[in-house]
């Protein structure tokens, strides 16, 4: 008998959506906590940059009980994914579990020796309230909390009528029209805003970033979707992955000649296709190596209007501010009114105390957690939406679907606390030594593995089936349709 649990779900996004829908399907309350006046998280209205949109195709985009809308193009807009999701959320009834414009500000475990948390909650009007929880799902992802950048002389640069501003808040394009914008970052949103300040009408755009990073187009050789190549089993099996013996190695060894002039194929590739030396902007590094959640899509114009001069690519960072004009670190002057911080979000989970932290995080940032789901000695307590990838909603659905179980001690494989301590370990080493472009993000990015990831979450939940065999199995991109019918076989229960 598993017996109904009060679970608090922190986040109102694609996660959190996930959270409550897998906790509740089980038979268990749920309270989903949002600080914003909205549901979506990064997809809310009042956080998207215009003319947003996902970097995968609605089929990888998506959970695996509710397509996207047929109606919707390949690749969504930020206000259809943000309609998705609200529509999900109120099919579901999660809607009725929202508890919006409520902030987390602390957490400990429970006074009274129950198992779980007491969370310290804050309204809008910042009236707190302790509230106590039976299990708790951390679904605040990796785009939570906006990096800051704090230069010399940008007090003197905002008294002058400058504007700085982060990439969240680049909400109206007419801030470019007729001024001088510089964007500072390498992401998709970096190259989406310098996009979109040209076309409405920016007197100069840059764009400054540290290197030339590996972009991928939505369709490379202007015919192949990028999913039917970076997104299948074949390629994946290309990385050596964690945990693999003797004979794995050999494999990969022998196959090396092979996948060297796979990658190499794709460089000439990419180089011809989007003009890359013509732009000055071809990576010193292989795209083998640094092929992980970092590697953003080519935004369409972005390439086009490096090589014509309409944006112009400056490589460093800001220095320092002087005046009506930023300073790089290379010494190079840009004259701007606008400076955009396309420079991402903090990690961390801020509200949990400094104890669980050293738990959690380790010195370098590496996270501990088991599957990037859970850690043995942060008990009652999940991460759904830390496993990030480009098919993050999927990524997020099935995270649930393991957590849930975990919290039941449902899981087929339900595994003991020293064996969750010993993989820790294992993929910590695989991170830092093995692979370490599998270190960004805290190590929470499971790409170029998903199939990997995928199957390990499969094996644990107990589904009789976990991959799709044949060619399919390993010449086509995730099927969340599929991962739907694997994730029904699994054994069945609820809460009573």
């Amino acid at each position: 008998m598993v017996s109904p649990k009060h679970v608090c779900v922190i986040g109102a996004g694609v996660s959190g959506l996930a959270a409550a829908k897998a906790f509740s399907t089980r038979g268990h309350r749920v309270t989903i906590v949002e600080r914003s006046s909205d549901l979506g998280g990064v997809w809310e209205p009042a956080r998207s940059y215009p003319e947003v949109q996902t970097q995968s195709p609605k089929e990888l985009y998506r959970y695996t009980d509710r397509a996207m809308p047929e109606a919707y193009p390949e690749w969504p807009t930020g206000p259809q994914v943000h309609a998705y999701l609200a529509n999900y959320a109120k099919s579901f009834g999660l809607d009725h579990m929202l508890r919006l414009n409520t902030a987390v500000v602390g957490m400990a475990r429970r006074a009274d020796g129950r198992p779980g948390w007491t969370l310290v909650l804050k309204d809008k009007s910042g009236t707190g309230t302790n509230e106590d929880f039976d299990f708790v799902a951390v679904c605040t992802g990796q785009f939570n909390e906006p990096r800051e950048l704090h230069c010399p002389g940008e007090n003197g640069f905002l008294a002058q009528g400058g504007q700085i501003l982060h990439s969240s808040k680049y909400g109206d394009p007419t801030l470019a029209k007729g001024r001088r914008v510089v964007v500072l970052g390498g992401s998709k949103s970096a190259t989406d805003i310098a996009v979109n300040a040209v076309k409405s009408g920016a007197r100069e755009v840059t764009i400054v970033m540290r290197e030339p990073v590996w972009r991928i187009p939505y369709f490379i050789g202007g015919l192949v979707n990028f999913k039917r190549i970076l997104y299948i089993r074949a390629q994946e099996e290309m990385f050596p992955g964690w945990g693999i013996g003797a004979m794995g190695r050999l494999a990969h060894r022998i196959a090396a000649p092979l996948v060297w002039a796979n990658w190499r194929g794709l460089e000439s590739l990419l180089k011809a296709q989007l003009k890359l030396a013509r732009c000055n902007m071809v990576p010193k590094e292989r795209i083998e190596d640094g092929v992980n959640c970092s590697v953003p899509i080519a935004t369409p114009d972005f390439y086009p209007m490096v090589a014509d001069g309409r944006i112009k690519a400056v490589f460093g960072t800001f220095d320092h501010y002087e005046g009506d004009s930023i300073v790089m670190s290379g010494g190079e002057r840009v004259g701007a009114d606008v400076a955009v911080l396309a420079i991402g979000y903090k990690l961390g989970v801020p509200f949990l105390p400094e104890a669980y932290q050293a738990k959690l995080v380790d010195a370098d940032g590496q996270y501990r957690l088991y599957r990037l789901i859970a850690n043995p000695d942060l008990p009652e307590l999940g991460f759904v939406g830390f496993n990030s990838s480009f098919c993050t909603v999927l990524c997020a659905d099935l995270a649930a679907n393991w957590l849930v179980r975990y919290a039941d001690g449902q899981l087929a494989n339900q595994p003991t606390a020293q064996a969750m301590r010993d993989n820790i370990e294992m993929m910590l080493h695989f991170k830092r030594v093995e692979r370490p472009a599998a270190g960004v993000y805290g190590g929470l990015c499971v790409a170029p593995y998903h199939y990997r990831h995928f199957d390990e979450l499969m094996a644990d939940i107990g589904t009789k089936q976990q991959k799709r065999g044949g060619l399919a199995g390993r010449f086509q991109p995730p099927d969340a349709d599929a991962y739907a019918k694997f994730l029904a076989t699994a054994p069945d229960y609820r809460a009573a």
